[in-house]
Formats: structure tokens, sequence, C-alpha cells
């Protein structure tokens, strides 16, 4: 609906603004989804929301991969001193 009257030069000026009282959704949450929808869509440049959504996966992921990273580095030290240490 939105996007109809954004395409429509008669419409278009407070387009958002009029479709968003109507809806009772504010302007701006109302301009924010059509852009994000126009993306989707590939009619404006931009990160979809399936690459926001592996992007995101990939960056929990990559997280945790360097914890794990930390706690066996952390843990082969720990080790690699007991082997080094006199025995009692």
């Amino acid at each position: 609906m939105a996007m109809e009257a954004r395409k429509d030069p008669a419409t278009r000026p407070g387009a958002l603004r009029r479709i968003g009282d109507q809806l009772g959704v504010h302007p701006e949450a109302l301009r924010t989804w059509v852009k994000q929808a126009e993306i989707d869509g590939g009619v404006r440049p931009g990160t979809t929301t399936s690459e926001a959504e592996r992007i995101a996966q990939l960056e929990r992921e990559n997280r945790e991969l360097r914890r794990a990273n930390t706690i066996l580095k952390q843990a082969s030290a720990f080790f690699a001193a007991e082997i080094d240490r006199p025995q009692r």
C-alpha cells in the first residue's frame, strides 16, 4: 500500500504519514519497513534481511570460535607448565 502510494507522483508527498496515520503506525517505522522491503525486493541497494541474518549468524559463530580458541590456548599453556614443573 505504501509502496504503491510512493510510486504515484500525485500521492507521493506525505504518503507515508497519511498511511501511517490510517494504520496507527509511526511514519518513521513505516518508512523503515518500506525501505527494507525495497532493499529485499531489489529496488534499492543495501543489505537484504536474509543477508543481515546470515552476517549476524556468522558473527556469533566467529565470536564462539574465538572464545573456544582462547580457552584451548589457556588450557595448553596450563598443561605445558605442568609438564615442565619438576615432579616431587
